[in-house]
């Protein structure tokens, strides 16, 4: 993904702790892929719209969307500074790209190569 790390995030947790414990929901059998977003972003609601096809086009693959002014706790842990920004969590929950902005459909099914 465009402004996206190109290595593995290891001080991000381990199987199913750091951020993968805190999101409150069923992650992905295969990957997830995390959008946090902010009311008044446009860029949020063309993300959802991308992150959901996605998701849909890939078995195993789940996208959850958090509310980043509702979080503030876990978005000042990972250090999301700006929406939307996509955690790509590994099957463990590791996360294995990050990126801001928005993405591009084929930007994030070449970041799920690393997860998968």
């Amino acid at each position: 993904m465009r402004g996206s790390d190109t290595g593995r995030s290891d001080g991000d947790g381990g199987a199913r702790s750091g951020p993968a414990a805190e999101l409150g929901t069923q992650l992905g059998e295969r990957a997830t892929l995390v959008q946090f977003s902010s009311a008044f972003c446009a860029p949020c609601r063309a993300t959802r719209r991308v992150l959901d096809e996605v998701a849909a086009m890939v078995p195993g693959v789940t996208h959850v969307e958090i509310d980043a002014e509702a979080r503030l706790d876990l978005v000042r842990r990972l250090g999301v500074e700006r929406t939307p920004t996509v955690l790509v969590l590994d099957a463990d929950g590791r996360v294995v790209r990050r990126a801001a902005g928005q993405p591009r459909k084929a930007d994030v099914i070449a970041a799920l190569g690393a997860a998968l």
